[in-house]
């Protein structure tokens, strides 16, 4: 496997892994703001999607309407994901794609 491949099967494994550990993450804390229970800080679920989970954050809050009254995250989510996209285009045309 040339480097590239095993470049893109990593960034593919880690953007599956992050994602489904931050809608796992989301859906904890809708829980738990529903039971009053400990909640996940909010500057996690922002690192989270930072990391590479924006998409399926985003996803996940419209399905359970989770923190969709907050603007930090309507706005900052859709930014994230739109800084992620042309990194990763980027990259892409950088790296000869």
């Amino acid at each position: 496997m040339i480097d590239a491949e095993r470049g893109l099967l990593f960034i593919g494994i880690w953007l599956a892994a992050v994602s489904g550990f931050t809608t796992l993450l989301t859906l904890y804390d809708k829980r738990a703001a529903r039971r009053g229970a400990r909640r996940v800080p909010e500057h996690t679920l922002l690192l989270v999607s930072a990391i590479g989970g924006s998409a399926a954050m985003l996803a996940t809050m419209r399905i359970v309407r989770h923190k969709t009254k907050h603007a930090k995250f309507m706005v900052g989510i859709p930014v994230m994901i739109a800084a992620q996209v042309a990194v990763g285009m980027f990259a892409w045309w950088w790296f000869g794609g």
